[in-house]
Formats: structure tokens, sequence, C-alpha cells
């Protein structure tokens, strides 16, 4: 008759990875809510809420949570955002000091076409 010695104990995770319990928790998601009170007598003083939400994207997209794809430091076009508005920015200098040199060379005609 022969035994088996080296059982090991069987643990109810013993099938499951971590890789196995990430994929569950951003498949279903997971909320962590917590508040955080700093009081002194009976005067609250701080107050924190913090919400922490983990989930794959996917999961994110379905509960209708997207915020970055509309951040422009997130989305590839960062780049081509800023130069835009740098460029743009430059244009409106130019045009401000241009009319003003307009306005100072020729007042008259500023107020008469004004009226």
């Amino acid at each position: 008759m022969s035994t088996n010695t080296n059982r090991g104990i069987i643990a109810s995770t013993q099938g499951s990875t971590l890789a196995d319990i990430l994929e569950r928790v951003l498949d279903k998601g997971i909320v962590i809510a917590g508040d955080i009170s700093v009081s002194v007598g009976s005067t609250e003083l701080l107050n924190i809420r913090i919400r922490l939400l983990i989930s794959s994207v996917d999961k994110a997209k379905e509960i209708g949570i997207n915020w970055w794809e509309s951040d422009p430091y997130l989305n590839s076009q960062t780049r081509t955002l800023l130069t835009n508005n740098q460029q743009l920015q430059e244009r409106v200098a130019s045009l401000e000091a241009e009319l003003r040199s307009l306005k100072a060379i020729n007042p008259l005609n500023h107020q008469n076409a004004g009226d």
C-alpha cells in the first residue's frame, strides 16, 4: 500500500493567480470610497472625500467614463494642439499691435468711424 506524504494544503485561491484576480477586478470594476475628517472640538477643519474606481477601459466606457479621450495631455495630438494654440496667440498679439499702431497714426478716422 502506498501513501502520498506530499499532499499540499488546498486553498480556495489555489487555482487563481494574480493575473486571474486582476482580470476579474478589471472586468467587473471595483470602487473604493472613504472620507477623512479632521476636527477640533465641534469645528471641522478639513474634510477629504476619496473616490477610486478601478476598471478596464472597456468597462469604464460602458459606464460612461471616458475623460481621457478629450484630455489634450493624454491625447496623441497634444503637440499639434499646443503648437496651433501658440501660433494663434502670436497672430492675435500681432493683429492687436497693428490695430494700436493704426489708431495712433489716424485717431480722427477712428473717432469718425465710431459715430
